[in-house]
């Protein structure tokens, strides 16, 4: 049903790099102002916490690891999951299994994932 709160349940925060967009444009509020929202939040997370796991997905969101303290997170990076490029390597890409491989190895509990 594409309902995604119980991810955000067992603490999965799904964040767009642009919080907004036009109908049907892709990017349209990019350099909006939105980044310097979302920049904020990821450097306050990585800052402030030990052993997130960071999943970026696409050029946009991977150009995000920079602000990431990577020698305390994990990042794992794939191409966007949009119907575009899926097939370009989101899809195999095993995310969801090796982050809940990284959180069973720091003693926590795997995501479901299921939807």
């Amino acid at each position: 049903n594409g309902n995604l709160e119980s991810w955000a349940a067992q603490g999965v925060l799904l964040l767009n790099a642009t919080l907004t967009v036009r109908a049907h444009q892709a990017g349209s509020h990019q350099k909006q102002g939105w980044e310097r929202f979302t920049n904020a939040a990821i450097k306050a997370v990585s800052e402030n916490n030990k052993g997130v796991i960071f999943l970026l997905w696409g050029s946009y969101a991977q150009a995000k690891a920079e602000l990431i303290d990577q020698s305390k997170h994990h990042v794992l990076k794939a191409p966007h999951p949009s119907p575009l490029s899926a097939y370009r390597g989101f899809f195999g890409c095993r995310h969801f299994s090796q982050t809940n491989a990284l959180l069973i190895n720091q003693g926590l509990e795997p995501i479901n994932w299921t939807v």
